[in-house]
């Protein structure tokens, strides 16, 4: 069993190794879905951390369709990873229709190779999961992240499974969104999914003894200064017996 711990920050990264996980996904911007990290976080990461660490690649929230100079950011972005030496890199470019962007996948994992290349939750906003699964296999995808075209992956297993059993062999299917303890076992049971993808999220106090009572998320109520998010090593242990334990 593959386990990919999606994490947001140095420490977080840390966590995650100390947990043994497999690998990381880096990203930033956690509220949206998860963004670009900047240059000098993957290089941190990287120096520091002996797990793959693939870089999400995603210069803005919002929808998977983008400009020419959004399509350009996620090229340089590349760019440096490459010079960085990291493992992989995690994308996914749709048209207006709701189609894979074959051209502009193709271009990038192109450009990337020979690191590994995976599709993220892009996947689940286009019109026909099976028709995308053929056009990521077509273009390189090495791997899917997907929760079965639904918000959480517990709900869209069944569609998971069948993604797997259509693939064959030819790309890895990850579950991922809502894989925690309480539902892997069931994801795994349904999908039998051999990667799965979570956060293991654990927030920890702030070591500020002053703390400005009046801002509680710099003028938003939405966040909170003296909550830091990290990851928890024991539940990726734990996450690993469940997956590992399910026949």
């Amino acid at each position: 069993m593959i386990l990919e711990i999606v994490v947001y920050n140095m420490e977080s990264a840390l966590k995650a190794q100390e947990g043994r996980a497999d690998r990381i996904e880096l990203c930033d911007n956690p509220g949206e879905g998860g963004t670009t990290p900047s240059y000098g976080t993957i290089e941190a990461v990287r120096q520091n951390v002996n797990l793959d660490v693939y870089v999400m690649i995603r210069p803005r929230g919002g929808d998977f369709h983008y400009s020419n100079y959004e399509f350009h950011i996620m090229k340089r972005d590349i760019s440096q990873c490459q010079k960085l030496s990291v493992d992989g890199v995690v994308f996914g470019i749709l048209n207006e229709d709701g189609t894979i962007d074959k051209k502009r996948c193709k271009e990038l994992i192109d450009k990337v190779r020979p690191l590994k290349v995976t599709c993220h939750r892009a996947f689940d906003m286009t019109r026909d999961p099976f028709e995308a699964l053929e056009d990521c296999i077509e273009v390189g995808f090495d791997c899917i992240l997907t929760a079965g075209q639904q918000a959480q992956a517990l709900k869209g297993a069944d569609l998971i499974g069948e993604l797997i059993k259509k693939a064959n062999g030819r790309i890895a299917i990850m579950p991922g969104s809502g894989v925690n303890e309480n539902t892997v076992e069931e994801i795994v049971r349904k999908s039998k999914a051999k990667h799965i993808h979570f956060s293991a999220t654990a927030f920890r106090d702030s070591v500020m003894t002053y703390r400005n009572a009046q801002i509680a998320g710099m003028g938003s109520d939405e966040g909170a200064e003296f909550k830091l998010r990290t990851v928890d090593p024991e539940r990726i242990k734990k996450m690993r017996l469940l997956a590992e334990a399910v026949k």
